[in-house]
């Protein structure tokens, strides 16, 4: 008999297949999150790119663990298990928020604190069984303080109030950024926060610069000030991270959470690895 586990951001899904608890396959299709996209938009992006791969012994799994960027409320987990339920047929199908996936592959049945820093941001206190408190992030309008969105949408507030120094200016306009191209997609196409996460690339390959630098010790500086410093007794538990962005720039997180005051932990970039260990 065959498991599913799915570990999904707004940007990527990882999909793995145990067979008897050992890694059979992995797949990664683009990333979910029911906020952003309908039902028939994430079971059309499983059949076409998930149901193929795994077409031989779909017939044989048991039950699909789903952990997802968005899956905070009844209502989004009920898209998702719809989208599993009605292309991939499983018996079992269970959805759960990111944010349980990181505080299991993080801490596992330790108490601390868990984070996601990737296209978003997100963060719980979790006391080794369950997460017991959750500051909302709310998005990358108002929220997702320290991640890829955040830092992008940052620099191009300072590109549009022609505040970048001439040298970063240049050098993202060879990038092929400009005005009309990034309000276009951030205006006109899906997963603006996606489009924006893309920037922090370009933001990450110039961070020793001077500027830049000091743009993301405001970014992170923001995560910790917003989300980690409102948890009870904070500063009592070790600060894990997961994410692509937390991973990339640890060093750099690592001095910002010293100067607030706490102490880093396990940086991983992915969750899966430690869900795999969790559901054998």
């Amino acid at each position: 008999m065959y498991t599913i586990i799915a570990d999904s951001g707004s940007t990527k899904t990882d999909w793995v297949i145990l067979r008897e608890g050992k890694i059979y396959q992995q797949i990664k299709t683009i990333g979910f999150n029911p906020y952003f996209q309908s039902q028939d938009q994430i079971s059309l992006e499983i059949i076409n790119n998930l149901k193929p791969k795994i077409s031989e012994v779909l017939s044989k799994v048991t039950a699909v663990y789903f952990y997802g960027a968005g899956c905070s409320t009844f209502e989004n987990c009920y898209t998702i298990e719809n989208a599993i339920v009605n292309t991939l047929n499983a018996p079992k199908v269970s959805v759960s928020h990111d944010l349980l996936a990181a505080a299991r592959a993080l801490c596992k049945k330790e108490s601390g604190i868990a984070c996601i820093l990737g296209t978003g941001s997100n963060s719980c206190l979790y006391n080794g069984k369950t997460v017991i408190e959750n500051v909302p992030s709310v998005g990358y309008l108002w929220g997702d303080h320290g991640s890829g969105a955040q830092i992008g949408k940052y620099f191009v507030t300072e590109y549009f109030n022609e505040t970048l120094p001439n040298d970063l200016k240049k050098l993202f306009e060879v990038e092929g950024f400009n005005r009309e191209e990034i309000l276009n997609n951030v205006y006109k196409k899906s997963m603006p926060s996606k489009y924006l996460a893309s920037i922090s690339k370009f933001v990450g390959n110039h961070k020793e610069h001077v500027f830049v630098k000091n743009l993301l010790h405001i970014c992170f500086d923001s995560f910790f000030k917003q989300q980690v410093n409102k948890y009870t007794n904070s500063k009592n538990y070790v600060v894990n991270t997961v994410g692509s962005v937390g991973y990339f720039y640890k060093d750099i997180i690592a001095e910002v959470a010293k100067k607030n005051g706490y102490t880093m932990g396990l940086v991983i970039q992915s969750p899966i690895e430690g869900l795999i260990d969790f559901h054998k």
